[in-house]
């Protein structure tokens, strides 16, 4: 078998999420990934979900692998927020409590956080596991080489950043090589050249954890997922600041059928001198930032921003996935039984935010994954999304 090969460029990592292109002669192979990946710890944290969360200094972590952060000074904070954000929390409206189930709205913890939290000066970084490089070889993220279906809206033009709330499920899956997601993109360039994207949410991936988890996700791309990007801290790129958020980590909730919605909320904006790309996660902790130097067009700005689902349906014997999209519901259901995404807002260049305008609706099978048309209700960017793949009408 060809010997393993360790580009420095994006770390070793680039291939865990492309990896068909590899193979492992030995298990030295592995354990030289696995020691590449998992950084040394000042302290490790059993998660009970068989988690291990390792609290890695800040300036170990995997993004200063890569060759154009080597001199990389860390911004522990932005120089500025946004316009209407309330520096010790976000500013955001509240989920209505109108609806004939009486459903309600609640933030969201992480499992690991009942069992420690990471010193000051530390991040949590989820430990990958040996099982996990050795069924890489199975799982390519590159979204040519699968069939990925989405339900989403989205607006064109000229944008700084994006907000979303998006209330959390826990959609089963078929195969553990396919997906669910639910998120908010933010896209520079065009679809025939080489696309800039950043993506943030939540997902169950099997195949990428060893389990049926509803995750908190991030992922970036500067060439439309061909060579450069991965999920999580799985390459260098992404800097986190924040010791308290495990990306990747399990939710401790999720939302609950005629029940209490657990919800979080993401705003990914842009600072305007140094061209970096921040992230805020719920309730106002800011969890690090996308240097500019990663990108070329999204280092100006965004021309498309997206919020909604996405599966990978591999058709399995000539018939659909029954992966679920969001809740596994349609969103005519509505509040308590669909999955929804609410408070979508974009952040002009005066770095003000605003209710996108012209919205437009991609679905590419409606009879299997839908989204509601609704979107002026008694909650401001209010949308429901999703369904259970293959039914009646989506053979």
């Amino acid at each position: 078998m060809e010997d393993v090969k360790f580009p420095f460029r994006f770390m070793v990592l680039l291939y865990l999420f492309t990896a068909a292109r590899f193979s492992f002669s030995s298990q030295e192979k592995v354990e030289e990934v696995l020691k590449h990946l998992n950084k040394a710890p000042v302290k490790s944290i059993n998660s009970p979900d068989g988690d291990i969360i390792d609290c890695v200094h800040i300036s170990h972590q995997p993004a200063f692998d890569h060759p154009l952060l080597k001199n990389h000074t860390i911004k522990m904070r932005p120089n500025y927020y946004p316009n209407g954000i309330n520096i010790d929390g976000i500013k955001v409206s509240s989920m209505v409590n109108a609806s004939k189930d009486g459903a309600s709205s609640s933030s969201l913890t992480q499992l690991w956080h009942s069992y420690g939290k990471c010193p000051k000066g530390t991040i949590p970084i989820r430990r990958t596991k040996k099982e996990e490089v050795l069924n890489s070889v199975k799982i390519s993220r590159k979204k040519k080489f699968s069939k990925h279906q989405h339900a989403y809206v989205y607006t064109n033009g000229e944008f700084y950043g994006a907000k979303a709330t998006l209330n959390v499920w826990n959609p089963k899956i078929q195969k553990s090589n396919e997906f669910s997601q639910a998120q908010m993109w933010i896209i520079g360039g065009s679809f025939d050249s080489n696309l800039n994207i950043i993506e943030a949410g939540w997902h169950v991936y099997p195949g990428m954890y060893g389990d049926n988890n509803t995750r908190f996700f991030i992922y970036w791309t500067s060439d439309g997922y061909i060579k450069t990007g991965c999920y999580n801290l799985k390459c260098s790129g992404f800097i986190q600041v924040n010791n308290q958020i495990a990306i990747g980590g399990s939710f401790s909730h999720i939302s609950q059928f005629y029940g209490t919605q657990y919800e979080f909320t993401i705003i990914i904006w842009k600072e305007l001198h140094s061209g970096d790309w921040w992230m805020r996660f719920e309730n106002g902790d800011v969890l690090g930032y996308w240097p500019s130097s990663l990108f070329s067009y999204l280092s100006e700005s965004a021309s498309m921003i997206q919020w909604g689902g996405e599966v990978v349906n591999l058709g399995s014997h000539g018939r659909h996935t029954t992966t679920q999209m969001g809740s596994g519901h349609f969103p005519k259901q509505g509040l308590s039984k669909a999955s929804y995404i609410r408070d979508i807002e974009t952040i002009n260049e005066s770095n003000i935010f605003g209710t996108p305008k012209d919205l437009n609706i991609i679905v590419d099978q409606n009879s299997c994954y839908d989204i509601s048309q609704i979107f002026n209700t008694n909650v401001d960017g209010l949308f429901y999304f999703g369904g259970p793949g293959r039914n009646k009408n989506c053979p």
